[in-house]
Formats: C-alpha cells, structure tokens, sequence
C-alpha cells in the first residue's frame, strides 16, 4: 500500500485496486492521446465506444457469460432491480418467491409486492439473519414467475454458500456485494444483478445479466428505461450511460484477468476470510454471532458483546489506519468488509490490531 493510503474496510463504496486508480489517475486528462478525459467524451464516439466494447467483453470472459444472456450497464443501483426485475418478470405468471435473509432482502421483497402476489418462501429472521436457509427449508412455489434471494448480506455477515435449486422457476439474485470475488455458473440463473460499489467500480454503475427468453415480458406500464428488453435493444444506451464507471469497470477487469481470474479472487478471498474468522474463533473478546457454514467471504461481523467496548475499538481502529470497521446501525458492532481490492497484508494488519486491542482491554 502506498504510504498515504489507509486500510478501508466500508462495506460500499468500497476500495478499488490501486493500480486501477493510479492508471485512472494518469489518465485522467488524457486517454489514450485523445487530448480529454473519459469523462468528457461523448458516449457514442469511436473511442469511448471501443473502450465500452471491450469492458463488456471482459466481464463476459471474467464471468464466462454465456451466448445466450445480454450484459447491462445501467443506473439507479442495485435497489432500482427490486422494481425492474419484478416490473420485467412478474408478468410470467402474476408471482413471485422470495428468501428474506437480510436488509436488502426485505427491502426487495416490500418492492416487489407491488407488482404481484410474494411469497416468502424462506427466511432467516427467527435467529435475526445469523445463518442461510437451507434448500430443503426453502418452500418454493412451481408456478412463480421467479425464485429471488440475494447471495450476499453485507449488513449480517452471511452468504449463500450454494446456488438454490427452483427447478423450471427462473433465479434472480441480487450478487451486489460478492460478484467477481468467485467462479458462477451463470447459466443457473434468469437474471443477476450489481451494483458496482463493492467489487467493480465506483457507485453509479449497475451490472445485469439477463438470460434473453427472459425479456420482452415486462408490463405494458414499465417505462423504456425500465425495460430489460429495450436496454438490450439499445446495448444500454438508450441514454448516456455511467461512461467513467464503465471504464473504471474495465480497468478492474483487466486487473482481476492479470491476477488469475475469479479463480484467483477466489482463492484471495478465503485467505483473507479465513485469516480473519480464525482469529475470531479463537479470541476471548471478540465473537462472530454468524453460524460457521454460512460466514460471508466478503464481510466480516463480529462484537465484544459491549456496545462502549465496540465503539472504542472502532474509534481506536480509525486512529491506526484501519477505516469504517464500525457495524450497521440496525446491528451494532463491528464489520470488516474484505472485497477483492482488500490485500492480504490489510487483513493481517487488522488482526495484529486486534490481538493488541484484546490484550488491552481484556
């Protein structure tokens, strides 16, 4: 890390590669002997739409997006896909199931019940999000228009560690915050959303993959911007796009590609995790309340059990380079988020931090 730079552990808008940034940085007023930025350029010329072309192209080989699906670049966060996906795929059959296992979850789920009959197929709430349903715990419905859950709770520290099974029923999964960070068979799915602010890219940006027999669906009311379809049809230009993100994106992509893929940030991110959960395990202060098997690989919670304890060592973390390691404000504690940007030497760092703290405070 440079000098300058301190350890972000924010669960979003999150750190990004710094070579990324230190490239962005060189280019910022100058791209590619264009004479201005990517920012000024309009979205349809030669060059920025090479540089679209080719950010598109990675993340299909990143993902190994298959033929059959269309890639999105829209806006509006990942929180607008609880209202386009239901507005695009409840049609189907006027239903839908949902697995409710977090903040983001509930918040979809609210969303969606505006646009069909939603049922609550699973939920983790009687333990207050502490574990993942199982798949036999999870009552799916045959005739649902789709199946959605999101694969990753940044707020409770869980993560799907499996890939439900629905039958003919189509998945939607919002995978804001663990996209890229491992291998997905894409194929499993009707439809997967992103917003960029964890793993791909600044904030502004959301990535959806649509399996194409999927669009055309939406209701007659759903608005043209709304409409996966029409986005497709327009190759998500229907308006000017988030240019500087789709670059920034481009420039991640190049670098996951050069550490080894999602294989690789696969692997970097169970020795990070791991690191970190070991010490959790073994500590007299600190406690993770999530349930082993379902522990998310990208954020970390944990507490001391004493709110004055948790807020002086978040305030103390702060002071010795170690940022937003304070938890949600519907959970308390603490939350270390380990996105693929995060190097191991941060993780490592952060747990020295913590045996000191302990041994102070104990």
């Amino acid at each position: 890390m440079a000098n300058d730079r301190i350890y972000n552990f924010s669960a979003g808008p999150s750190m990004l590669p710094l070579e990324c940034l230190n490239q962005a940085g060189s280019e910022i007023t100058n791209f590619g002997g264009s004479g201005m930025s990517v920012m000024e350029m309009s979205h349809r010329s030669k060059i920025y739409l090479s540089i679209f072309e080719e950010t598109k192209e990675n993340f299909k080989k990143v993902l190994n997006v298959p033929d059959n699906y269309s890639i999105l670049f829209l806006q509006g966060g990942a929180t607008l896909q609880f209202a386009m996906a239901p507005m695009n795929l409840m049609p189907r059959t006027g239903k839908a199931d949902y697995a409710i296992t977090g903040n983001f979850s509930t918040l979809s789920y609210k969303e969606a019940k505006k646009y069909g009959t939603c049922q609550v197929a699973a939920s983790s709430e009687d333990k207050n999000h502490t574990y993942i349903p199982k798949q036999s715990d999870i009552k799916f419905d045959p005739e649902a228009s789709y199946f959605y859950y999101c694969a990753n709770n940044t707020i409770y520290g869980t993560e799907w560690k499996y890939t439900p099974d629905a039958g003919e029923v189509p998945l939607v999964c919002d995978m804001s915050s663990n996209i890229l960070s491992k291998p997905v068979d894409v194929s499993k799915y009707g439809v997967i959303f992103a917003g960029a602010q964890k793993n791909m890219a600044p904030a502004g940006l959301t990535v959806v993959i649509v399996r194409n027999d999927l669009m055309g669906l939406e209701f007659p009311y759903t608005p043209v911007m709304m409409s996966y379809q029409k986005m497709a049809e327009k190759d998500s230009m229907h308006n000017t796009p988030p240019c500087y993100n789709i670059y920034i994106l481009g420039l991640v992509l190049k670098w996951i590609l050069k550490q080894g893929g999602v294989e690789a940030m696969a692997q970097l991110r169970d020795t990070r995790s791991n690191m970190l959960y070991d010490f959790l395990d073994n500590s007299k202060l600190f406690k993770c309340p999530v349930v082993p098997e379902d522990r998310s690989g990208m954020n970390a919670v944990f507490t001391t059990g004493d709110k004055e304890l948790d807020t002086k060592f978040a305030s103390d973390a702060t002071k010795a380079g170690f940022s937003n390691l304070a938890g949600h404000r519907n959970v308390g504690g603490m939350r270390a988020s380990i996105y693929n940007a995060m190097p191991v030497e941060g993780v490592s760092k952060l747990v020295a931090f913590m045996k000191d703290f302990e041994q102070n405070n104990s």
